[in-house]
């Protein structure tokens, strides 16, 4: 999760982030490219994104007025050279952000592993001037990059001895500044949380895995997936945490001595429980506790023999490097390869040779052996069967993403169960966002293995007043990850006016602890609890809001369950909308978004979709903006792109309506464009939920439950719990880098409760992004960027206190 981003500046005072407060915002207008070229590459696998990558290098490059060119086919068209290096423009990256693999081409290069290959791919460099060079690709691709600017200098010089260039062009393009992205599917890189291309391929898994699960129940089936990861097995272990997976096998975590009886055992368990399928999962590099590999065709001849299921085998393959990008791989790409040419403007012939990285919800840049060395590592160490430290070395998003599979995927017997004699009560408030399912099964089952009776309240605190209010068992919550909406039914109703009967249904149920998953009204609802403890002693226990909303407008949180599907629905839609105009043309389409107040959709959604304009309520606009918009599009119907995208979200402007703003374009764009407006409605809160709402809503509601655990022991005295303070009343939400739970009386002072929004709203930082990635001027700040930062080793207690 999962979802990192870039710096940049806010356009309106009223909603600086934090960030922008401490310090003195530095501009890169500052920074010019003037005299510079720039060479984009993509190299090794292929993965969904690297487009979107190249396409950001080539807009921001041209933006700063540098030269950027093509290098078609990776490293093998730096050495042929002639066609395959290709100065390109503006217009040149238009209509690739939704294209999946790359559209420059990549190829595995053996020439360029020979000095001779170098030298003759630095002689087609120097030829064009190109002395930056942005490298998408893998560990292996960025190695060869960095050997490559280490002997540049040599190179030259031989050359020259040579007589390919003069002595003049030596000293001109004495120094290469490389910067690397990682465009992988495997996640298999150290230092960033997520590589370009590991998302979509979740999304194709997982699209695979709910197909197969609904012929799977028709049939009582077992399903042994085979996923990609050789050397790597974060795609099996989130692919099993987001669909629930009875089993998985890993590289990095071979199962135990006798673990053909363990699995076979836990599978006819579940059958016994009624459960109709079985799905197992099992990463391409698998292996047991002696190095011997594991594969799906010796999983599934055990199952059949040890148990007669009816078993089959589904081996992925290259499906999972295919199509569309997700909208989460699109944003990522696009502010990494942002964050590289602003590395590249600033780097110095000291600066080494750097990767732009994603830790938690920061950009951040690294250096890039210091990364290659810390990922050869991690083979090192499962080489020599050193798996605990292999994990560890994997970073902390895979120890956590681990150890919530392991606490959630196998019940342990009762007896071995705690027994805290604790009632929790889980329930949803709000409208349903895709994710509250899979929030509510990880609640409901830490709860269980913490040794807590668990109840579920149905239909929010008005189901709540009522006693809709049952116990749920663990098998209850089976199968819950995939489910959009709420099983649970969700209502908007605050608890205010039910505050008697709520308290009279937590003394009838004894519930000593409260977890409350949803969206601004769940915020609200937990202040109107936590004011109501002075008249009732029922409310005087641990409660937790866990934020899940479409519209990503709770404080304390940068990221709401729910959100990404929602974004990934308005980038989908916008995708079929932008075809169906390039084969009309001259078309420009306005579309309206959901969000409230919060233009989080709206924004995101325009970065995602490449749309030329989003109106959103924290940045004022006034018919000038309007007319200035109507302009830019006018001008780029003179080009080849001859199509236009607008965002608008829903509360953005009372008066500048999604109608008012559709006649104004169709009147301003007469003879030269014509409009078409689309409200997308509820469809944004439907659909099933992303990969990255399925394992944020496990880990955070996990997380969640460990707290009230813990806090439940706190209060605990002469036989009752009693918990008055603010921190017994907490939410938990996720703060740049890491989760961190926060008191709700606390976060009053962070709130519009008008426009129920945060004041600071950490994605405005991206709103220059969009619009110089759109072709217009505006000012961006890079404070939090420049910076290079080490690969940071953590112990095994940080993977339990820190990030996704």
């Amino acid at each position: 999760m999962q979802q990192g981003r870039v710096a940049g500046a806010p356009s309106s005072p009223r909603s600086a982030p934090p960030a922008a407060m401490d310090h003195q915002p530095k501009f890169f207008e500052n920074l010019s490219g003037t005299g510079k070229a720039i060479g984009v590459l993509t190299s090794g696998g292929d993965a969904q994104g690297m487009n979107a990558a190249v396409r950001a290098v080539v807009r921001m490059g041209i933006y700063v007025k540098a030269k950027v060119y093509f290098v078609y086919e990776g490293y093998q068209g730096m050495v042929d050279g002639g066609d395959n290096i290709v100065e390109v423009s503006w217009e040149s990256v238009s209509s690739i952000l939704q294209v999946g693999g790359t559209v420059i081409g990549s190829a595995r290069c053996k020439s360029f592993r020979t000095r001779e290959g170098r030298l003759q791919a630095a002689c087609n460099l120097v030829k064009r001037g190109i002395t930056n060079l942005c490298v998408i690709g893998g560990d292996g691709s960025l190695t060869g990059a960095n050997l490559f600017r280490e002997e540049w200098s040599g190179l030259l010089e031989e050359l020259a001895q040579k007589g390919k260039i003069d002595e003049e062009a030596v000293k001109k393009y004495a120094y290469l500044n490389i910067v690397g992205m990682v465009g992988s599917i495997d996640n298999d890189f150290c230092g960033t949380d997520m590589t370009i291309g590991t998302d979509s391929a979740l999304h194709r898994i997982i699209e695979v895995v709910d197909a197969i699960m609904t012929t799977a129940q028709s049939h009582q089936r077992t399903f042994v997936l085979e996923v990609m990861g050789r050397h790597c097995g974060y795609l099996a272990l989130v692919s099993a945490l987001a669909c629930g997976a009875d089993w998985v096998f890993i590289p990095e975590y071979p199962p135990e001595e006798g673990w053909e009886d363990s699995m076979c055992v836990k599978l006819s368990e579940n059958r016994a429980r009624k459960k109709r399928l079985n799905i197992i999962i099992v990463a391409e590099g698998a292996i047991d506790c002696h190095n011997k590999p594991i594969t799906s065709e010796k999983v599934k001849d055990l199952v059949v023999q040890r148990l007669g299921f009816d078993t089959r085998v589904t081996i992925l393959g290259h499906v999972q490097r295919g199509g569309t990008p997700s909208a989460f791989d699109r944003i990522l790409a696009s502010r990494m390869g942002v964050e590289a040419v602003l590395a590249l403007l600033e780097a110095t012939p000291d600066t080494p040779a750097c990767v732009v990285s994603l830790s938690g919800n920061q950009a951040v840049r690294l250096p890039l052996m210091e990364c290659v060395q810390m990922t050869q590592e991690v083979q090192k160490a499962m080489d020599e069967g050193r798996f605990v430290e292999a994990v560890r070395l994997r970073g902390r998003s895979f120890e956590n993403n681990l150890n919530t599979y392991k606490l959630l995927s196998q019940k342990k017997p009762d007896a071995e169960l705690p027994k805290t004699n604790f009632n929790v009560a889980v329930l949803n408030v709000g409208a349903p966002a895709a994710g509250m399912n899979a929030a509510v099964r990880a609640a409901v089952r830490v709860g269980i293995t913490e040794g807590h009776k668990m109840f579920a309240v149905i239909d929010g605190f008005e189901g709540f007043a009522r006693g809709k209010i049952k116990e749920i068992s663990w098998g209850d919550v089976g199968g819950w990850t995939g489910q959009g909406g709420s099983i649970l039914g969700t209502k908007r109703t605050l608890p205010a006016k039910y505050l008697e009967k709520i308290a009279d249904q937590m003394r009838t149920n004894n519930i000593n602890a409260l977890m409350v998953i949803g969206g601004f009204e769940a915020y609200l609802g937990l202040l109107e609890l936590s004011a109501a403890r002075e008249k009732y002693d029922e409310f005087c226990v641990p409660m937790v809001m866990v934020p899940a909303t479409v519209s990503n407008n709770v404080p304390g949180s940068d990221f709401s369950i729910g959100a990404d599907t929602a974004l990934n629905t308005i980038t989908d839609t916008c995708d079929r909308i932008k075809q169906s105009a390039s084969g009309t043309k001259r078309r420009v389409f306005i579309i309206e978004t959901m969000g409230g107040y919060c233009g989080y959709l709206a924004n995101m959604g325009a970065l995602a979709a490449g749309a030329d304009a989003a109106y959103i309520f924290e940045e004022q606009f006034d018919i000038r903006e309007l007319q200035a918009n109507v302009e830019h599009l006018t001008e780029k119907m003179k080009t080849s792109i001859q199509r236009g995208l607008v965002l608008r979200n829903e509360n953005c402007n009372e008066n500048y309506t999604t109608d008012f703003i559709y006649q104004l374009y169709s009147e301003e764009g007469k003879g030269v464009f014509d409009c078409r407006k689309n409200v997308l409605g509820h469809m944004q809160q439907g659909g099933a939920p992303s990969p990255f709402d399925r394992n944020f809503g496990t880990k955070i509601s996990a997380k969640a439950m460990q707290w009230i655990s813990k806090k439940l022991k706190e209060t605990y005295r002469k036989g009752k719990v009693f918990a008055n303070t603010d921190d017994s009343v907490c939410l938990l939400g996720m703060r740049r880098r890491n989760l961190v739970f926060q008191p709700v009386a606390e976060l009053k002072n962070e709130t519009d409760f008008v426009h129920r929004i945060p004041m600071e709203q950490w994605w405005l930082k991206l709103r220059p992004l969009m619009k110089i990635l759109a072709k217009y001027k505006t000012s961006y700040d890079v404070s939090d960027s420049g910076q290079l930062e080490h690969v940071a080793m953590h112990s095994p207690k940080e993977a339990e206190t820190g990030a996704i």
